[in-house]
């Protein structure tokens, strides 16, 4: 235990590290005096060497073609990236769109897998739900004349218990199965960084006769997904956070083949009929099958094209690889605090398989100890009321950078 923290140690790994390759594929933030520590991939991942070149040629190909790009080069643009998001979101062709940002898409999503009636009008989701999520399905609760102080339902952890039992969640669902219209969690909680089981959640709204979806935004390119399978009716993530495509890159929505034909109701847009007829500029809507008739607008294609930098990284890697990583690193971060640093309470899952990349920590003085970190070029981050939260990718951040991380965190322990 004495020999994890030391220089050394951390080195060898580093040197037995299969994706230790990777860290070169992306540009690092220059520190002030010494190198960035960059543990903030949670917030907005590195960007992609390749995103440079790409953006690049984009603006070539806009240059010479003008309007006939469109058809040239950019009608079907998105169509090439979805097909890279499939075995990280574990969904198959025709479920996964590309398009606006996480929140508005919950909204889309919302206005179709939210159908109140008199006997089911409830929505289900996390007392400490991003406050996005919160102020969405509240609104979307006032369109429909329902109020969401008697509707929506907020699950919260038991007392003195920071995270969500399964359990819980499970008997809450089937309490109000009745009266429930839709069940929306996190697929990770942004706080927290506790994993649902999404599979089991999806199943016992499945029973109750309830649409359940996800918001992915902490979930997408950092767990196990497998949505497709777990019979979810819809979901949204965005791109910037661990799939590295940059600050308000295009979101994504998944939408279950067997909505594939939906006559519910949906808000339409140009872009969202079919092809083969959308320049019949007909008045009735067409929709496309599947999740890209979801679809609004065109696609913005400067905004998607660090997708597919990001995605050739993720295609390079695959997800088992990545996740592999991801444990053993944020695994190691664990050891290290719980044995170097006591007094420092991590309230994420202990069980690997109930988390991802973050590990949340509340520590006395924390955001004093949040500046001290930024002061010695640690990027990371401070959530009210009392966390710093830690996100060691295994893309770019090696076991070198946590070994210094926690050297300072125990520096700043003995002042």
């Amino acid at each position: 235990m004495n020999n994890l923290f030391s220089a050394e140690f951390a080195s060898n790994l580093d040197n037995n590290n299969p994706l230790s390759s990777i860290r070169e594929k992306f540009n690092y933030p220059e520190g002030n005096s010494s190198p960035t520590l960059y543990f903030s991939g949670n917030s907005l991942g590195l960007q992609p060497k390749a995103v440079q070149s790409l953006l690049v040629e984009q603006s070539r190909l806009w240059g010479k073609y003008g309007a006939k790009g469109y058809f040239a080069h950019w009608v079907n643009f998105h169509k090439h990236l979805i097909e890279g998001f499939l075995p990280i979101v574990g969904a198959q062709n025709g479920e996964v769109m590309l398009m606006n940002a996480l929140t508005v898409n919950l909204h889309l999503l919302l206005i179709s897998f939210y159908q109140p009636t008199i006997q089911r009008h409830k929505i289900i989701i996390e007392k400490d739900a991003f406050p996005s999520d919160q102020y969405a399905i509240a609104s979307q609760l006032e369109l429909h004349g329902y109020n969401p102080k008697t509707s929506i339902i907020k699950l919260k952890p038991k007392p003195n218990e920071k995270c969500l039992k399964t359990e819980d969640i499970i008997n809450t669902i089937e309490t109000h199965g009745k009266s429930l219209a839709t069940v929306m969690l996190g697929g990770v909680n942004y706080y927290t960084g506790q994993k649902y089981d999404m599979k089991e959640i999806a199943k016992i709204s499945n029973k109750v006769g309830a649409y359940v979806g996800f918001d992915l935004a902490h979930a997408s390119g950092n767990v196990k997904l497998d949505l497709h399978d777990w019979n979810v009716d819809f979901a949204a993530w965005c791109n910037y956070k661990y799939l590295n495509s940059g600050p308000g890159a295009p979101s994504g929505i998944f939408i279950h083949n067997k909505h594939s034909e939906w006559n519910g109701p949906r808000l339409a847009g140009w872009w969202g009929n079919n092809i083969s007829n959308r320049f019949s500029m007909d008045s009735k809507f067409d929709p496309i099958k599947g999740a890209e008739g979801w679809s609004i607008s065109n696609s913005p294609i400067f905004s998607m094209t660090p997708i597919k930098a990001s995605l050739d990284i993720y295609n390079q890697v695959g997800m088992n690889n990545f996740i592999k990583g991801s444990q053993n690193l944020t695994g190691y971060l664990e050891e290290l605090i719980h044995s170097i640093l006591p007094k420092v309470e991590i309230i994420t899952p202990k069980i690997k398989e109930d988390r991802g990349c973050q590990l949340s920590m509340i520590i006395k003085n924390g955001k004093a100890v949040q500046k001290y970190l930024e002061s010695n070029n640690v990027v990371c981050d401070w959530r009210e009321p009392d966390v710093i939260r830690l996100a060691p990718n295994p893309l770019y951040n090696t076991y070198s950078e946590i070994y210094k991380l926690v050297s300072l965190l125990k520096s700043y322990d003995k002042t």
